[in-house]
């Protein structure tokens, strides 16, 4: 089940996002972020 997140981001950050998710790279933001999340944890994992 998937819940809503409130974040704030730098303007520069956002527009990047914005630009990968027009370029078709992500489906939307949300995959984004949560493609970016699950690589962090893995790496955290991973030592």
């Amino acid at each position: 089940m998937k819940k809503k997140l409130s974040i704030s981001i730098e303007e520069d950050k956002m527009e990047l996002i914005d630009r990968f998710v027009k370029e078709g790279r992500f489906r939307n933001k949300s995959h984004l972020i949560e493609y970016s999340i699950d690589r962090f944890i893995k790496g955290e994992k991973n030592g």
